[in-house]
């Protein structure tokens, strides 16, 4: 692998279509306060003695570059700590950048994730209502398609019923069935999955997110799975402690990932 990591980026920056996303030099910095093993008389003692927390600098990303082109499905990987989530927030506009950092998107974003959280006191009725309005859509559109979102996650029986007592199935099919049909021209993926529920869902999970959530639109996908990361994805960046290694296709960046994960 090469030391420079730029060397391996500039392969992708050949434009293949509408560039919808543009990232250049992304650095993103958190100062944090170091945790220490002091008793409360010993930090008492230290605010007297005028001492200062230590503070610890993280490099979450370094110089980050890449573009995507609209209709693309991006996979980004890597260790724990990697950087990969901090980059879904700094696209979504969550978390601001270090100065110097430019991120440009065109369309809608919405970061879809696996811990999309249900009120658990709620009916699974107002849930879809609350979840599908942070989703962008209005409430006249969810009335018009809730009957579909109910069927898709097979709860004809649950409609009315607090969705804490429901089992990790049925809440993760609930969770999919909503969000299919998010309004969105750029999806960011963190950890969503595809396959939920018994075999004959699983199918029917994954034509459905072909059809209706893939199609036509820009997908950047953080998963672990290194599965879905080659079944779905046309490139693939690979981070590591926030320093981009490479990016490309799927079968070469997956075979990079897992040396790494060797050494």
């Amino acid at each position: 692998m090469k030391e420079n990591p730029s060397e391996i980026l500039d392969l992708t920056k050949k434009p293949i279509g509408e560039e919808v996303i543009t990232v250049k030099d992304l650095c993103k910095t958190f100062n944090v306060k170091e945790k220490s093993a002091l008793t409360i008389r010993q930090r008492i003692l230290g605010m007297l003695r005028g001492e200062k927390a230590t503070i610890k600098t993280v490099k979450a990303l370094q110089n980050v570059n890449f573009s995507i082109q609209r209709g693309e499905f991006i996979g980004i990987i890597g260790r724990n700590g990697s950087g990969k989530s901090t980059l879904l927030h700094l696209l979504i506009g969550a978390m601001r950048p270090d100065k110097g950092s430019l991120i440009k998107t065109k369309g809608k974003v919405l970061r879809l994730a696996q811990g999309m959280n249900f009120e658990p006191k709620l009916t699974a009725r107002d849930n879809i209502y609350l979840s599908g309005s942070i989703l962008g859509l209005t409430f006249k559109k969810i009335a018009s398609i809730f009957d579909d979102i109910i069927q898709f996650a097979e709860l004809e029986g649950f409609v009315n019923v607090p969705v804490k007592t429901f089992s990790s199935g049925m809440l993760s099919k609930l969770k999919f069935a909503i969000a299919v049909h998010a309004e969105a021209d750029i999806l960011l993926m963190d950890e969503f999955f595809v396959g939920v529920g018994d075999l004959n869902f699983k199918n029917k999970s994954e034509q459905v997110f072909k059809e209706r959530l893939v199609n036509g639109r820009t997908i950047i996908h953080v998963s672990h799975s290194l599965t879905s990361i080659m079944k779905f994805c046309d490139r693939v960046l690979l981070l590591d402690r926030g320093i981009p290694l490479a990016i490309g296709p799927p079968e070469e960046i997956v075979v990079k990932y897992q040396r790494l994960m060797e050494d």
